[in-house]
């Protein structure tokens, strides 16, 4: 009979245990074979290997406690380099795009992945939603020149400074690549050519929202490039700048809407604080270009009447946007609900076609991105119109 209660007690003693290891505030051996995996798989990710030698050493020790603390820490801390990337705030300089993911309370995530047994589902969903990241992360695995694998790598991690969700509807600007894009959810919907800043006047990195359309602007010319040329042509040649639609008002140089605005015939509605807008331009010629870096920041859309007429869908048709650009008369459309739009910069990058393409760092943006991925060779980390 004793021999019997102490059989149960130990079976009892040993259920409790192994309940306990299973639970959400314990590590099971599953779970921990599971993290090592994944720590072991980062740099397939671009992402600097994680060594588990403390967790390692706890495990040997067979104390739970110690295998717990090591085994978050080392979660933890893979969990956020898959969410937000492993680059300095140095290394992220000038990238004003604000990651929301940063609010994410990863550890009831953990908890239930570790109660689940569900780890690989958890850092899966952890990596950048957007189909460029998939395309990315394949091509990363099976390029061999050793600069494209590098430039691939840096683009990953840019991804990661993403949100990743960017809103059901969006437009996608990469400077690099002169495009913009139409996004609703994953599917891109329109692509249009862009003019981006010259080298000395770069567009920035930001995100704002579009909020409608201006047809037959004004533009209100920003004092620099009234110190660079306007200022100038108008003390030396009144006429001419008459001519061009140059107008002095109210302390400032303007210029009135027509065909020779900077503006064009359409500009977005979309404030932030670096004046820099999408807009159209007469000088229709330099989107035949390879490389369309001239403007001083802001972004020359191609196509700029049919792309509004894009944006104001379920508004106003695109005979109606034609007859009030034809009118001459300035006129703002709102758009039937906000669109968010990014400025970005990726250097390798799918095209309309899908297909991915490396540019040139027009920049010199790449270098600030050391790598991670473990190459000793190369320490990986960290408007105008």
């Amino acid at each position: 009979m004793k021999r019997g209660l102490l059989a149960i007690i130990a079976l009892l003693s040993c259920t409790a245990a192994a309940a306990a290891a299973e639970s959400p505030n314990h590590w099971s051996y599953s779970n921990i074979s599971a993290l090592r995996r994944w720590a072991a798989m980062a740099p397939a990710d671009a992402l600097p290997p994680l060594p588990s030698t403390q967790l390692d050493t706890a495990v040997a020790s067979g104390d739970q406690d110690a295998i717990d603390r090591e085994a978050d820490a080392l979660a933890f801390k893979l969990a956020k380099m898959h969410l937000l990337g492993a680059a300095s705030s140095t290394e992220r300089a000038g990238w004003n795009i604000v990651d929301t993911d940063k609010e994410i309370d990863l550890v009831p995530l953990l908890n239930k992945a570790l109660a689940g047994n569900t780890l690989d589902t958890f850092y899966a969903s952890l990596r950048p939603r957007h189909p460029d990241y998939a395309t990315l992360r394949a091509a990363y695995a099976s390029e061999a020149d050793p600069d494209r694998r590098a430039t691939i790598a840096r683009n990953m991690e840019r991804w990661r400074w993403m949100p990743q969700s960017l809103g059901p509807d969006y437009v996608l600007v990469n400077t690099a690549l002169f495009e913009a894009s139409l996004w609703h959810g994953n599917q891109r919907t329109g692509t249009w050519k862009v003019i981006v800043g010259k080298k000395s006047t770069p567009t920035p990195v930001f995100q704002a929202t579009i909020t409608g359309v201006i047809l037959n602007p004004w533009w209100e010319i920003p004092a620099s490039i009234v110190r660079e040329s306007v200022g100038a042509l108008a003390r030396r040649n009144p006429s001419l700048a008459h001519a061009r639609g140059y107008v002095w008002s109210n302390g400032r140089y303007r210029q009135k809407p027509g065909p020779n605005n900077a503006l064009g015939q359409m500009k977005l509605v979309m404030p932030n604080r670096f004046s820099v807008y999408m807009h159209d331009t007469p000088s229709k010629q330099l989107f035949e270009r390879d490389v369309r870096a001239f403007s001083h920041g802001c972004i020359r859309t191609g196509d700029a009447i049919g792309y509004a007429a894009t944006l104001l869908q379920g508004v106003m048709t695109l005979a109606e946007v034609d007859a009030i650009v034809a009118s001459g008369k300035t006129t703002t459309i709102p758009l039937a609900q906000s669109l968010p739009v990014y400025i970005t910069y990726f250097t390798a990058a799918t095209n309309a076609d899908g297909e991915l393409v490396i540019q040139p760092d027009i920049y010199g943006r790449d270098r600030r991105i050391r790598l991670s991925h473990g190459n000793a060779e190369e320490p990986l980390h960290g408007c105008a119109a």
